[in-house]
């Protein structure tokens, strides 16, 4: 039984050391309900409704006034440790299925709020967000998703209490403690999303829901030093004194790698893991392969007689979901056992061309097919539904918003298409140029969907907020903008036929920046990225490629 008695840990709040004169409100304290489940145990990771903290064990150091602080974080070199969002106390975590939200205590619409407010802060500030980790469960997930545009799920940024008591709840504390004593990548600052009791076992530190715990890497006999803590509303008054960020800053230099797979793979799609693998789709061979970029190793994963994969992406489960137009079916691969399942589409869906897919906030899979469909699958219970696309063949690239709405380009239909997620039905949005040939769509952490428009030669940026579009011709006699991507620092990244080069876009500055590719002829089709690299998959060459921007 986990420790329900923690509320003892409820203290008067200490005045602000950030902002001189701002005083932490008092929160009420909530008492915790135990949280029954199979075992009859507390299977919660969490905390107290009220925000309170116990003598500090590590004092603040750092230089936490206003300017020099905001200036600080915009130089990058530190580590975020931020508590969700304001969360539904009448909701209790009543399952150790970390996917299922339902029942879960989730975020409320204030603190959906909260979190879109400190991101919108962030970007406003000019803070550059590297890399972004949140615990497992929802209310983490959604925070860091709502806030920075994505996140990437890690259990060290789990508490004790998730474990019950067991080996690996002890060695949490100090797990959370290594991703704080990290440094971050050149000129970024990471992000992490976890929760008040897992943040107070590493640092003695406890936090209002949206308040974030700022550390020096490298430093203290810890490995890092807390330099201050800032609550989720006083992110926009900390602008204040601050210099404005430089909007001529150049983006990192980037140094391009390439990788042999194997001879006729035909590589398509790739799908770059937490764990340092890569995924990618080996179309013309009809498998999936795992490449290790530390050894050059590539993994073969046969998919089945007439398979000709297409697009691969990582779920919630970690696991690779790949589209097969051969097969006309959605295809799980374990990551660790490599247990091929097929999810077939229905029979009177035939030759259904399936190209990407994307999951929405609730686990559901959904997918395009070129012939004029797209549909959603359900993981849980393998139930699958087709829908017919609003103006026949196309449907092409396919992502999910930061505020969860599922969109698609349609490369023959030129236009983009928003999804209702709960009726299936999509909505036409109509580019500004016609016929512009609409291939792949990729979300940035404001909201804006950016277009690779392979017909015109350009690359197209739609705000659904304002319903305004802009449109860039990329530099070249002949440019053909294939794949699109947007990195950590919302720099949107191109694949162009027509130069045979990878493409950087700085929104910002409004500049392309073009990187030649080795081979002639290499006809990178996707992009995906984690932390300072985009990967891409040559399919004319048989190699893998990543951009390093370290």
């Amino acid at each position: 039984m986990a420790d329900v008695n923690r509320i003892s840990r409820l203290e008067m709040v200490a005045p602000s050391p950030t902002l001189v004169g701002v005083l932490r409100p008092a929160f009420p304290a909530v008492v915790l309900t135990a949280l029954v489940v199979a075992a009859g145990c507390d299977s919660g990771s969490d905390e107290e409704g009220a925000t309170t903290e116990r003598p500090r064990e590590a004092e603040s150091r750092g230089d936490s006034r206003p300017a020099a602080l905001v200036n600080g974080l915009r130089r990058g070199g530190y580590v975020l440790a931020f508590r969700h969002a304001a969360t539904d106390f009448s909701m209790t975590d009543s399952t150790r299925d970390l996917r299922d939200c339902s029942r879960q205590r989730n975020l409320t619409a204030g603190g959906r709020r909260q979190a879109r407010s400190t991101g919108r802060a962030f970007r406003r500030l000019g803070i550059p967000a590297g890399r972004v980790l949140a615990s497992p469960f929802c209310r983490t997930r959604e925070t860091a998703t709502l806030a920075f545009g994505r996140a990437v799920m890690s259990r060290a940024l789990l508490s004790a209490e998730y474990f019950e008591g067991g080996p690996a709840g002890e060695r949490q504390p100090a797990r959370l403690r290594r991703l704080l004593a990290t440094p971050p990548r050149r000129g970024t600052n990471t992000m992490l999303v976890s929760h008040n009791f897992a943040i107070d076992d590493a640092t003695g530190e406890s936090l209002a829901e949206g308040e974030a715990l700022i550390v020096k890497s490298g430093r203290g006999r810890r490995g890092f030093e807390v330099v201050t803590r800032v609550e989720a509303g006083e992110w926009a008054r900390l602008g204040r004194g601050a210099a404005r960020p430089r909007a001529d800053a150049r983006p990192p230099r980037v140094k391009l790698h390439e990788y042999e797979v194997f001879d006729g793979a035909g590589p398509h799609d790739v799908a770059p893991t937490a764990s340092g693998k890569v995924w990618f789709t080996a179309q013309a061979a009809g498998e999936l392969g795992r490449l290790d970029p530390r050894t050059g190793r590539v993994r073969r994963v046969p998919l089945g007689s007439g398979s000709a994969p297409h697009g691969v992406i990582v779920g919630p489960d970690r696991a690779a979901w790949v589209t097969d137009g051969g097969l006309n079916a959605i295809v799980r691969v374990d990551a660790r056992s490599l247990r091929v399942r097929r999810f077939p589409l229905p029979g009177d869906r035939a030759g259904a061309n399936l190209n990407t897919a994307t999951f929405d906030r609730r686990g559901r899979l959904w997918f395009t097919g070129q012939s004029g469909v797209y549909g959603r699958l359900d993981p849980r219970s393998g139930r699958m539904r087709l829908f017919d696309a609003p103006r026949g063949p196309g449907p092409y690239g396919i992502s999910t918003a930061r505020a969860g709405a599922v969109w698609y380009a349609s490369l023959a239909g030129s236009h983009i298409a928003r999804i209702d997620t709960r009726s299936g039905r999509a909505r036409v949005v109509e580019p500004p140029t016609a016929g512009q040939g609409a291939r792949r769509i990729w979300p940035d952490s404001r909201g804006r969907l950016w277009i690779s428009e392979w017909n015109a030669g350009k690359l197209g940026v739609y705000n659904p907020r304002t319903r305004r579009w802009r449109e860039w011709r990329l530099p070249g006699d002949n440019p053909q903008p294939y794949a699109v991507y947007v990195d950590e620092a919302d720099l949107v990244w191109l694949t162009d036929f027509g130069a045979n080069s990878l493409v950087r876009f700085d929104p910002a500055r409004r500049r392309f920046e073009s990187f030649p590719l080795p081979q002639q002829g290499a006809n990178v089709r996707q992009l995906l990225g984690r932390d300072g690299e985009v990967w891409g998959a040559e399919s004319g060459t048989d190699r893998l490629v990543v951009a390093l921007s370290r």
